[in-house]
């Protein structure tokens, strides 16, 4: 392992990879990858792959609009199928308030370019023909939105970077944090030392403790949230399904499989990623009422992930104040698979050339000093 880089980068998900990429893309060749454990080892590699732009922040609606841009060209860009498909996103509403809230978001959308548009019940039958419309009370549709295969995307990232000159240590985990001048200067891992010119925190749910490695608090938590796989079936859609009300959302990968998950509001902060009966029975009653065709699905295995939860849902992006050359890529609350090729794209932005964008502006960690507006659509 080499003993200084320009840019370290702590951990190897799909924000690590996809900067690590840019940046060498770019020219910033001496960039070197930590992770821990292996790639797509936290978060992305236990997400849903789901890929949407419907939310109600004008931040995480153009970050997502920008990282479709990115995700519709990727797998020619990477000489790599990343396994994306624009099937859409079907977001449920079950209240009045609900269908209230969507019809603002979308306005909001639309304005900002995005043509996402509002449902009553019956219109759903149109994209998801097996949907019993007598549960929901309204919904919103995006048809660019879509999702795709996380390992894929991640590897795809990586091997770009590899060939560009990045160098990747797995089972690299960063012990310290050394800031001396108010700068982060070296980054101590378990394999030796490492003098940084700059250092991105990356690492998902442990940026919490890395961030107070070198003394800088983050208002972020750790939080499980569960997922599952059924057997093969035959296709019956390529759109993602989320509801507002429950949580639940799921959808259909390339090979058959009907993957999806529900958040559990009693669900408390912690390093937990066990699997549980209470989410089986509660994601399997909650598919069933939606599309009951599916109650005789055989369940494969069921796994966990962690959310690194921030107060208003939204990333903590950009330098640290005090640390200018400390730079967090985290907080993403559930969504860092959906925006993290823009984030990619405006944080090297700022590594290369010092350019802070209104993005990085409005999501830097300084903004919890004063009155927060948060993210509303919120699910899994």
């Amino acid at each position: 392992m080499r003993t200084s880089a320009d840019v370290v980068i702590i951990g190897a998900g799909v924000t690590g990879a996809a900067l690590a990429y840019t940046l060498a893309k770019r020219g910033v060749r001496d960039v070197l990858l930590l992770e821990r454990r292996f790639p797509c080892a936290g978060a992305t590699g236990r997400c849903g792959g789901g890929i949407r732009q419907q939310f109600t922040s004008e931040s995480n609606i153009r970050l997502a609009m920008g990282s479709v841009r990115i995700y519709e060209g990727l797998s020619e860009e990477l000489d790599y199928d990343i396994e994306y498909v624009q099937g859409g996103y079907l977001v449920l509403a079950e209240t009045e308030e609900e269908v209230a809230l969507q019809r603002e978001a979308v306005a909001l959308q639309n304005e900002l370019g995005l043509p996402s548009r509002a449902l009553a019940p019956e219109e759903v039958w149109e994209i998801v023909p097996l949907f019993d419309i007598r549960t929901i009370a309204g919904a919103t549709f995006c048809p660019t939105d879509g999702h795709a295969n996380p390992f894929r995307v991640v590897e795809g990232y990586l091997r770009g970077a590899k060939r560009l000159g990045v160098e990747l240590q797995k089972f690299t985990e960063v012990t310290d944090l050394i800031v001396r001048g108010g700068k982060v200067t070296e980054v101590v891992t378990s394999r030796g030392r490492v003098a940084a010119g700059l250092v991105v925190n990356a690492a998902g749910a442990w940026s919490k403790r890395i961030a107070a490695m070198a003394g800088v608090e983050l208002p972020s938590r750790p939080v499980r949230h569960e997922i599952l796989a059924t057997e093969p079936i035959q296709p019956i859609t390529d759109v993602m399904v989320i509801s507002l009300h429950t949580g639940i959302y799921f959808s259909q990968t390339a090979h058959g499989q009907i993957v999806g998950g529900i958040g559990d509001p009693a669900e408390r902060p912690g390093y937990n990623i066990r699997s549980s009966l209470r989410f089986l029975l509660r994601f399997l009653r909650e598919l069933v009422r939606h599309i009951p065709a599916l109650g005789q699905l055989t369940v494969l295995r069921q796994w966990a992930g962690l959310y690194d939860v921030t107060p208003d849902a939204q990333p903590i992006l950009g330098p640290t104040p005090g640390l200018a050359n400390f730079i967090q890529a985290n907080g993403y609350s559930g969504h860092g698979f959906m925006i993290a090729p823009k984030v990619a794209e405006l944080l090297a932005d700022y590594i290369e050339r010092g350019e802070v964008s209104e993005d990085l502006r409005r999501l830097s960690l300084s903004r919890f000093e004063g009155e927060l507006r948060g993210e509303a659509f919120v699910v899994g």
